[in-house]
């Protein structure tokens, strides 16, 4: 199945529900009152249909769900609108561990969007404080639960995220989207006195609830990440929503590891050729592309996968969620303190990690793993940092340390490899199987990615390409060599280099920065054009660094070679010569193929993607 189909719902007419359904959203039912609309549903207690009646669950396959919901032993989500005229109950959704154990069932993690709110209409959602299993049994006994809940007061456009185990109940006057996992399963708390169809109060499930509630304050979530196919307002590993708006033309495509749920809710236009409108709902099968014309907004619902990307610094630890898209959803960073050795850093990279997934709503449960980008020499098999300068380490296994820490699995590898992973995976390098990267800063650091995957060499202690001598017996390197790549090419020789030719030649325009210690890595490029000096000190630096990448074009001839770094700032006045160079000296000139110089494009959030990258396939 590789065409857009319209799914068709199925309907629910509980007590609470209003006519909005029908009125506002286009919805067709003889259903009195239309409660709910299951949008996209594989479960027994109400399938959606495709428009010729078959059950949707019945047409798909496997590759039209994608790869990512694999991972799971059913359908991971369920999409419904709701409508309530009444006050829902006050409810509660178990775990899964605990649902498995006692329902054979799954739990349930929700997200609501809301579509519409009458005036004065909200949620309770979470404790206002923590309580003990005493206060909440005497509350329920007492009818006064909804005194010790959070009240939201609710405008369209606002998300909230629902984990399992927190008391919430959606009030009158709300209609709202409700993305959630594939689950019917709840324990309601408090139902305000009121009788079902059959003239009797409607069951409660009060031992339960008291098992499986968080008795903890609650704080809520909010995700509003940027991404290239919209903003994204929800995820966890049953459900990756976004809000998009469609103004004229757009070209959608639903990537092989997921599925699309586009949901219209609010204007109109066509979505792969059929006609679409408030309230309808579409699937787009994994690998599938689609036009949208029209002006509409729409909710967007995949499955994604979701990875914690460190790039660990002796200042900084920075850290992010990466999905497996390559979008960054949450970046944050801390203090290394390396000063307070290995085992404390460690746990600064765990405290970080834990508190980006909690950021999102995210549990461990939620995310495939942590990668770490470390300064120094690695092995990577062994999740072993053998050395580090910068952080004073020694044959320190740190995977296996955050590991404990998290409960998370962890790879590892070099910061520049992991630079050259996250430019080859999502950056400059996305097009290509074969490349390096080169990376200009204090010293040259290096990246091979062969076949797609890092090269690192005999026990990840390889692809140190800016500790190649290229002049032998020439300037001393911090490796304890003479003649280095890296004294050449770094930007800390290209600041020595102008500084050296500031003290030799006193009539220099250089001097206008006001003193040695004031001209930098820039200073030479910004007077190039009104002091031969400074041109002599930039030819020079180019043409030592075009050395060193004609050697290793020669060496790897990989389909592209990319720079990174400060010194990548200059643009085409750097890489336009460069490539002059490189290409005259490359083995075999042009009767080779032809190695672009190209400048990476992530700058400093290579680090973190590539890190993310280590545990995607």
């Amino acid at each position: 199945m590789k065409e857009v189909l319209r799914l068709c719902p199925a309907f629910k007419d509980y007590i609470w529900g209003g006519e909005k359904l029908k009125t506002n959203y286009g919805k067709k039912t003889d259903l009195s009152p239309c409660a709910e609309s299951w949008e996209l549903s594989y479960h027994k207690d109400g399938l959606t249909l495709t428009e010729d009646g078959r059950p949707l669950s019945e047409v798909l396959t496997k590759e039209d769900l994608g790869k990512n919901a694999e991972a799971f032993p059913f359908f991971p989500m369920l999409i419904k609108f709701i409508d309530a005229r009444d006050n829902l109950s006050v409810q509660v959704h178990p775990s899964d561990s605990y649902a498995l154990a006692n329902e054979n069932s799954f739990g349930k993690t929700e997200m609501w969007h809301i579509l519409e709110a009458d005036e004065g209409a909200g949620i309770y959602l979470g404790f206002q404080k923590d309580v003990t299993k005493e206060e909440f049994e005497d509350a329920i006994a007492k009818n006064r639960l909804t005194e010790l809940l959070n009240f939201y007061p609710v405008k369209a456009g606002e998300t909230y995220f629902i984990p399992s185990g927190t008391l919430h109940a959606i009030g009158r006057g709300c209609l709202i989207c409700e993305i959630q996992q594939n689950s019917n399963l709840t324990y309601r708390v408090y139902d305000y006195g009121r009788l079902g169809k059959d003239g009797k109060p409607r069951e409660l499930h009060v031992e339960k609830a008291l098992k499986v509630t968080n008795l903890s304050a609650f704080k809520p979530n909010f995700v509003a990440a940027e991404t290239p196919d919209g903003r994204v307002i929800g995820c966890s590993k049953y459900f990756h929503v976004l809000t998009r708006e469609i103004e004229g033309e757009v070209t959608l495509t639903a990537d092989p590891n997921s599925f699309r749920c586009l949901t219209v809710v609010d204007g109109d236009g066509s979505i792969g050729g059929k006609v679409a409108k408030k309230g309808d709902s579409f699937f787009l099968p994994a690998g599938t592309t689609a036009t949208l014309k029209g002006q509409f907004t729409m909710l967007s619902s995949s499955v994604r996968k979701y990875y914690v990307g460190i790039d660990l610094g002796g200042t900084y630890i920075k850290g992010g969620i990466v999905d497996d898209l390559g979008n960054l959803l949450a970046n944050d960073k801390v203090p290394t303190e390396a000063e307070k050795g290995a085992d404390a850093v460690a746990k600064n990279i765990a405290s970080l990690a834990l508190s980006l997934l909690s950021g999102l709503g995210l549990t461990k449960d939620d995310a495939s793993g942590i990668g770490i980008g470390v300064p120094g020499m690695i092995d990577s098999a062994r999740g072993e940092v053998t050395y580090s300068n910068n952080l004073h380490w020694d044959h320190f296994k740190i995977s296996e340390r955050v590991e404990a820490l998290t409960g998370l699995p962890v790879k590892i590898a070099n910061d520049a490899n992991v630079a050259a992973l996250g430019e080859n995976k999502f950056g400059g390098g996305k097009d290509y199987d074969d490349m390096v990267m080169l990376t200009l800063g204090t010293g040259v650091g290096s990246g091979i990615v062969i076949g797609g995957k890092l090269f690192e060499g005999n026990k990840g202690a390889g692809a140190e390409l800016g500790h190649m001598v290229i002049r032998e017996g020439g300037e001393s390197c911090t490796c304890g060599r003479k003649g280095c790549l890296e004294a050449y090419a770094s930007a800390t020789a290209l600041i020595r280099d102008t500084r050296r030719a500031m003290e030799a030649h006193k009539d220099s325009k250089m001097w206008e920065v006001g003193s040695l210690e004031e001209a930098g890595g820039k200073t030479a490029f910004a007077y190039m054009e009104k002091d031969p000096y400074a041109k002599e000190v930039v030819e020079n630096y180019i043409r030592m660094l075009a050395c060193g990448i004609s050697n290793i074009a020669s060496a790897f001839r990989p389909e592209i070679v990319l720079i990174g770094g400060g010194v990548c700032g200059e643009g085409k006045r750097l890489t336009d010569p460069l490539q002059e160079l490189v290409d005259k000296d490359i083995f075999g000139g042009d009767q080779g193929p032809y190695v672009p110089i190209l400048r990476a494009t992530l700058g400093n959030l290579a680090g973190i993607l590539g890190a993310a990258a280590l545990l995607m396939d």
